[in-house]
């Protein structure tokens, strides 16, 4: 699936969720305030906290492909990292902290809701269960056909908001049914805890997540691997001194590499091992976009720098200009 499809189907599966969580999140905020239930209010709470992300998570999606300029030279991948910390966050406030928030006013109360109102309650909640599988669904069904899908953080949002969605429904009626058998406020408390516990607990992995990929985070140990590999492989290279990596986005990796390279070089083929070697690795590892060698040691004849530019591999003639500069 290429970059444009995918970020198609990634949107599409943003906006079904958001249109699910628009409509699920006012029927329970009336459930809620017909029935006074504090498991359906938190429940609401959920529902906006998730509308508002997904609103997030379309801007990430058309900000983080604008291309590169002056000012950001290596593109606005991370966009997308900056926009999932800012949803997880929303799901820290606005869900979790608002649950809590119902369950401590739950244990204060001393009222008890009519059976009549109790069934208002859980018929919302069941049509929230069903909308809410569909969402999960739909995002499941996405993630199926992209085996890479899990790098995409606002697919991964939408996975972790979808499938806490369904879980909190069904916390939420397990609380209300308890409450309506025993006459017990404290289940529909218990139910309200455990909500807030869960969207805290989300909120957190989704937050250490982006915050990794804002900082700077290496490509897996594999293909590290693999890249020190290939440039230990090439006859030009006596040794890799240094190797380093960074995901700058979801379709966009930096690789630094400082080498030594074997005696007797001239310059001119020291410019086309360099073109040679960046081609390498930007034709195995198309995310492998920005290639930089630093030659800590120059052959005799060749002058000692970096070779490689932030650009995408061209022509080969556009690549042998590169390397000169």
């Amino acid at each position: 699936m290429n970059k444009k499809s995918s970020d198609g189907s990634t949107r599409v599966t943003v906006l079904v969720a958001l249109a699910a969580n628009l409509v699920i999140a006012a029927a329970k905020a009336v459930g809620g305030l017909v029935t006074g239930s504090p498991a359906l209010l938190s429940e609401a709470a959920h529902s906006v906290a998730d509308s508002l992300n997904e609103v997030f998570l379309l801007a990430s999606l058309r900000r983080s492909r604008r291309p590169p300029d002056d000012r950001h030279p290596f593109g606005y991948g991370k966009e997308r990292y900056f926009w999932a910390l800012l949803a997880a966050v929303g799901i820290f406030v606005m869900g979790g902290c608002f649950s809590f928030f119902q369950g401590f006013e739950a244990l204060r109360s001393t009222e008890s809701e009519s059976p009549s109102g109790y069934a208002v309650g859980l018929t919302v909640l069941g049509i929230a269960l069903l909308a809410e599988g569909a969402s999960l669904v739909r995002a499941l069904i996405q993630l199926r056909g992209s085996p890479d899908g899990l790098r995409d953080p606002a697919l991964r949002t939408v996975l972790a908001e979808d499938s806490t969605a369904v879980l909190g429904v069904l916390l939420a009626i397990a609380g209300m049914v308890l409450h309506l058998l025993t006459g017990n406020i404290l289940w529909e408390a218990a139910a309200s805890f455990a909500i807030g516990l869960l969207l805290v607990f989300i909120a957190y992995r989704l937050g250490a997540e982006a915050r990794g990929q804002l900082i700077g985070e290496a490509v897996d140990p594999e293909l590290r691997g693999k890249l020190r590999t290939l440039l230990e492989a090439q006859p030009e290279i006596d040794n890799v001194a240094t190797l380093l990596t960074m995901k700058l986005g979801l379709d966009s990796t930096l690789v630094a590499a400082r080498i030594d390279l074997t005696p007797g070089l001239d310059s001119e083929t020291v410019e086309l091992v360099c073109v040679r070697i960046k081609n390498s690795v930007s034709g195995i590892w198309p995310t492998a976009d920005q290639v930089f060698l630093d030659i800590t040691e120059a052959p005799t004849g060749a002058g000692a720098g970096a070779c490689g530019v932030p650009e995408r591999a061209g022509t080969h003639r556009e690549n042998i200009q590169d390397a000169r500069t």
